[in-house]
This record gives C-alpha cells, sequence and structure tokens, in this order.
C-alpha cells in the first residue's frame, strides 16, 4: 500500500522545482510501481512465486551484507 504523496509550494518557488520535490514523492511512495502491478490480474499462485522471490531477494542481500561485515580488515 502507499500514501498520496502531496507537497507544498512556496508563492516564490519555481514550477520546476516544484514539479521535480512532487516526482521525488511519488517515486518514494512507490505509486507507479504500485499502478503498474495492478495493471493486469495476478493469479494468486503467481503472486506466490513473486513474494518468494523477493523474500529470497532480501535474504541474499542480507547474508552478503554480514559476509562484508565478517570480511573486513582494520
Amino acid at each position: 500500500m502507499f500514501y498520496m504523496p502531496g507537497i507544498r509550494v512556496n508563492p516564490e518557488e519555481p514550477f520546476e522545482i516544484a514539479l521535480k520535490r512532487f516526482r521525488k514523492q511519488v517515486e518514494k511512495g512507490g505509486v507507479i510501481s504500485d499502478i503498474r502491478r495492478k495493471e493486469a490480474y495476478e493469479k494468486p499462485s503467481i503472486a506466490r512465486k513473486r513474494k518468494e522471490a523477493s523474500a529470497r531477494k532480501r535474504l541474499m542481500k542480507r547474508l552478503r551484507r554480514v559476509r562484508m561485515r565478517e570480511n573486513r580488515d582494520y
């Protein structure tokens, strides 16, 4: 789930800078990726496989960080 991004624009702030800040908020909030994911129906089995792959990727990333921390030479 995501939150609705929003920004407050100062009267003297240029439009381009405000738009850039808004785009950053949208990207940070995951709005675009969520909409793309919900564009088409995803079968429960496919969703489960995607979630498992994501969990595997997070685990490998965590293990890689731990190994790097253990191999540091000071």
